[in-house]
């Protein structure tokens, strides 16, 4: 058996035990195929960042929702200086990487799975309490019930490179993050939009705190709020690393998440730096490859 087939041999004996310990077969669990559905994204200019009418409406749907403003006197959307951008056609998966995605690399690599010890989550210095976090957390090594195709959360960026390398080669095409340019082009499309399905703010069409459920939902749930290529959950449901550098060892997220309303920074213009050792529940990712 050669090493390729003793590989896959080895992931369907492993995706085998997660399924009996699920309770049903492997197939149930996770498909066979590891490659996720992507959109091709053309070559060609967009429209990156904002203007200043654009960020002045994104103040005031903050204000208008958590009644301060916070956001306009942090100067949150200042860094968006508006430009034209040229990017080569690329391919970008439609859906976040979900936990069941996740589990074929964790099932076939041993790598360590989406946790946080309690220590660790409280140097984070974050808002959100560590009890939170149970919900996203992994028990062994299997994703939390029903769960399944929520996005994979409490992934650093070292996680997401250690499965953008396996599923490499696993699918034989090299797999890796977006850049921030490749990710806002893909979210907003070509002319500017303020948000993936246009200008005005839309708090149906996206996994926010306006009307959401204050956590993750299944990918894809929201198939009206998709931008002109086809992308799911651009705005809101959990902020996404980019392989954008923020300074020594940070990178760039985008996309607004779960716990936010208003939103102001939930259009893809938005974004902020994140250390890249951080384990957080608001924190997901998705992949591009290479356009054939």
């Amino acid at each position: 058996m050669g090493y390729a087939s003793n590989r896959s041999f080895v992931l369907a004996i492993g995706l085998l035990m997660i399924g009996l310990a699920f309770g049903g077969a492997a197939g149930a669990v996770i498909a066979a195929e590891p490659a996720p559905p992507v959109v091709t994204i053309p070559a060609g200019p967009f429209f990156m960042g904002s203007e200043r009418a654009e960020r002045e409406a994104a103040y005031k749907l903050d204000e208008a929702a958590y009644g301060h403003s916070r956001t306009r006197q942090w100067k949150w959307y200042e860094n968006e200086p508006r430009r034209t951008v040229e990017t080569r056609a690329y391919r970008i998966t439609v859906n976040l990487i979900t936990n069941r995605q996740y589990l074929a690399f964790v099932a076939a690599t041993g790598h360590r799975v989406p946790d946080v010890d309690a220590g660790t989550w409280r140097s984070y210095k974050l808002i959100h309490p560590y009890k939170r976090t149970r919900r996203h957390a992994w028990a062994g090594h299997r994703p939390p019930k029903g769960r399944l195709d929520h996005p994979v959360v409490m992934v650093s960026y070292g996680d997401v490179q250690a499965y953008a390398e396996w599923l490499s080669a696993e699918t034989g095409r090299t797999w890796r993050l977006p850049t921030e340019a490749e990710w806002e082009k893909a979210a907003r499309g070509a002319d500017g939009r303020h948000f993936p399905w246009g200008n005005d703010y839309r708090p149906d069409l996206l996994n926010s705190h306006d009307l959401g459920a204050f956590d993750t939902q299944p990918v894809g749930r929201y198939p009206n709020g998709a931008s002109p290529y086809g992308l799911m959950d651009a705005a809101g449901q959990v902020f996404e690393w980019t392989a954008t550098k923020a300074g020594k060892n940070r990178h760039r997220v985008k996309g607004g998440s779960w716990d936010d309303k208003g939103c102001g920074v939930c259009r893809p213009a938005a974004g902020h730096s994140r250390p890249d050792a951080i384990k957080h529940i608001l924190v997901g990712f998705r992949l591009v490859s290479a356009a054939e």
